[in-house]
Parts: structure tokens; sequence; C-alpha cells
């Protein structure tokens, strides 16, 4: 079963978009689990991500959701949301 986050994390941003370059880091563990998660290519802390989903069987698998969540929220960025991190998530959950 793969835990993933399923809060959009986004913040109404007023219209406006900020310039923020996302990327996808996929990681392999154990022999059989992979893990993705979406983070601000600046950050050097890898800590709290915007998004991540855990335990996925197949590097394929992490990778196709990785990518369908970053598509999501390059549209959101575009219609004036700015994601929020998943420490954050229960702030804007209200």
């Amino acid at each position: 079963m793969v835990e993933r986050s399923t809060a959009r994390n986004l913040v109404p941003l007023g219209g406006v978009s900020p310039d923020m370059k996302l990327k996808v880091r996929v990681v392999h563990y154990r022999h059989d689990c992979w893990y993705a998660d979406i983070d601000d290519a600046d950050d050097r802390q890898p800590d709290d991500p915007f998004w991540y989903a855990d335990g996925c069987r197949t590097q394929a698998e992490a990778i196709a959701l990785a990518c369908t969540e970053l598509a999501a929220l390059d549209q959101a960025i575009a219609a004036g949301s700015v994601p929020t991190r998943i420490s954050e998530s229960h702030l804007t959950a209200a």
C-alpha cells in the first residue's frame, strides 16, 4: 500500500504566481520500496516536502505518482495558489 499525502497543500495567493523551481526526488530503500517527494529545488534540507509518496513498489510507480502531482501543483500555481509544506498542511486544512 502506498502512503502519500492527500492534501494539495495550497494557499490562495490572489492571482500572483511565485517564481518557484520544484523538483521530484525518487529514492529506493529496502529491497522493495520506493519513496518520492516534491520539494523546492533550492531547499538544501529535504525534510519537509510539499508532497510525498512512500511505499511504492516500483520506481515507475513512484515517478508516475510524482509527475501527476507535479502537474497538478503546476496548474494550481499558475492559477494563483502557492504550495505549502507537509508540516504546514494542518494550518490550511481548517
